[in-house]
């Protein structure tokens, strides 16, 4: 996996003080994006371990709330198996941060179990239930709305989800 950017300390993403990755590939390529330097797979570095090890020190912060994914597409199915692994750690290591994630892809069609989707794969149960906020969605241009929290357009979702509420919708934790 590929990232773009990392941000330490971004407040535009989620509430309160964040560290915001933005991961590389996207297949959505909705028009008006405001990041379509992640589309490609390979646009930015390589994901490393030590990467990771920065991302762990920079939400140890007191002052960081948590971490959010963008992109890109963090459900892209090249993604999963790497943030899976960063999430781990994040609950392990940090369990009070909490862990948004911006998708173009939605909840229902894409990525609950029984949904015929290629955004489902062996990591997406898991991810998903390592994820506190959920912003579902493509961003929809003629939708845009400056005035909206958190999202770029107004069919865009904040999906908040407690481990329960995964499990009821059939979300299940690592295996």
């Amino acid at each position: 996996m590929n990232y773009c950017e990392i941000k330490k300390t971004d407040i535009a993403d989620g509430t309160g003080v964040r560290v915001s990755l933005f991961v590389s590939g996207c297949r959505h390529h909705c028009k008006g994006c405001f990041q379509p330097e992640t589309w490609a797979f390979d646009a930015g570095k390589l994901f490393t371990e030590q990467i990771s090890d920065d991302i762990i020190e920079a939400l140890s912060k007191s002052y960081i709330k948590g971490l959010t994914l963008l992109g890109g597409e963090p459900m892209e199915p090249e993604n999963q198996p790497e943030l899976v692994k960063l999430l781990r750690r994040v609950k392990a290591e940090l369990p009070g941060k909490d862990i948004w994630c911006y998708t173009g892809c939605t909840l229902e069609k894409d990525l609950l179990p029984g949904a015929k989707s290629a955004y489902r794969t062996n990591c997406t149960d898991e991810m998903l239930s390592l994820i506190d906020v959920l912003v579902d969605g493509e961003f929809v241009e003629e939708k845009k709305n400056i005035s909206l929290q958190f999202r770029g357009s107004e069919n865009q979702r904040i999906l908040r989800r407690t481990e329960k509420e995964w499990k009821e919708l059939g979300v299940r934790s690592e295996e």
